[in-house]
């Protein structure tokens, strides 16, 4: 059974009283099929008026979805004979990142990604999906071997952040991520991201240097969170909805400020409701864009990757500001 979202209520309400009125009608004998008929269209419009007008803050709640696929779901159903590593050969193996080596349709790639788990036990074992520095670490050193010998690398984005406790910044939280973005801007094979659900600050940085950057249409992006940002604006983290109106961190505002390239489409109602189907939309942009980047020359993949990010953003010259032509 999935979990309703507070919105979804009125889908919930028509869902249930379809479903009522078809046991009625099959313990009684009595023929409703033209009122379930008119039920099922007004369901189908509802859905469609909601699914297809969903505001930036119901995109948060479902790329937050206890049950949204995780980085181990898509593998298992993108790529054959993954094999996973562990350890980062410095201090230890970071569950909250996973990675390996597997295959794409016969090409070997390496796969890395944010872990969360599905219940609180495994949530607890993955630490809700935040890595520490070794995460990061292992996490570069499977992209430093996968340049070594050649695999294109995709990385599948889906945290809150960086793990903040103590633990973390005394075994270098900060410069594991500063040095995964300096090497990552450098390497000569094709680096493909997908924001699969929360991308949350450097935590999400941290894997998200690549050639292509592609979001699924419900994840968001953010330097911060809508709670976290709402607390800093108007001391209120519980503006966090009137925060994410404003923050433009959802898939189709980022496409249209061109930090994004691609914006995946989901299954109606959020990935959740069929990871199957939802892999094969997956598997479609990952295919097309590894069809193009496998073609480029180790020099200009670095050099895409360069020009990609410095044409992120707006900028202004002193000059500009105080009116000196």
């Amino acid at each position: 059974m999935v979990s309703e979202l507070e919105f979804e209520r009125p889908i919930i309400e028509l869902r249930s009283k379809i479903a009522e009125l078809k046991e009625f009608a099959t313990s009684t004998d009595v023929d409703l099929s033209s009122e379930i008929e008119k039920l099922e269209k007004r369901l189908e419009k509802v859905q469609k008026d909601i699914y297809d007008h969903l505001s930036p803050w119901n995109r948060v709640q479902i790329a937050r979805h206890p049950e949204r696929p995780t980085t181990l779901d898509y593998i298992s159903r993108l790529f054959t004979n993954f094999l996973e590593c562990h350890g980062d050969r410095y201090y230890g193996d970071d569950e909250a990142i996973v990675g390996g080596i597997a295959k794409f349709y016969g090409l070997p790639v390496t796969v890395i990604g944010h872990q969360r788990g599905k219940d609180t036990k495994e949530n607890i074992r993955r630490n809700f999906g935040m890595p520490h520095p070794e995460g990061y670490r292992k996490a570069l050193r499977l992209m430093k071997q996968a340049e070594k010998f050649g695999r294109p690398i995709i990385c599948f984005i889906d945290t809150k952040g960086a793990y903040p406790g103590k633990a973390a910044e005394e075994r270098g939280q900060s410069e594991a991520i500063a040095k995964n973005l300096f090497e990552m801007a450098g390497l000569t094979v094709p680096i493909i991201c997908i924001v699969i659900g929360e991308g949350g600050s450097g935590g999400a940085l941290g894997l998200g240097v690549g050639n292509h950057l592609h979001m699924l249409e419900n994840s968001t992006y953010s330097v911060i969170s809508p709670e976290g940002a709402a607390a800093l604006l108007w001391k209120d983290a519980s503006l966090a909805k009137k925060a994410a109106e404003t923050m433009k961190i959802t898939a189709p505002d980022l496409k249209e400020l061109g930090i994004v390239d691609e914006v995946v489409e989901e299954v109606k109602g959020g990935a959740h409701r069929n990871i199957d189907e939802q892999a094969i939309h997956m598997e479609k942009v990952i295919k097309n864009s590894l069809q193009e980047l496998t073609k480029l020359p180790k020099e200009e993949l670095v050099e895409k990757r360069y020009q990609k990010y410095k044409k992120i953003g707006q900028f202004s010259s002193e000059t500009d500001v105080i009116g000196i032509k």
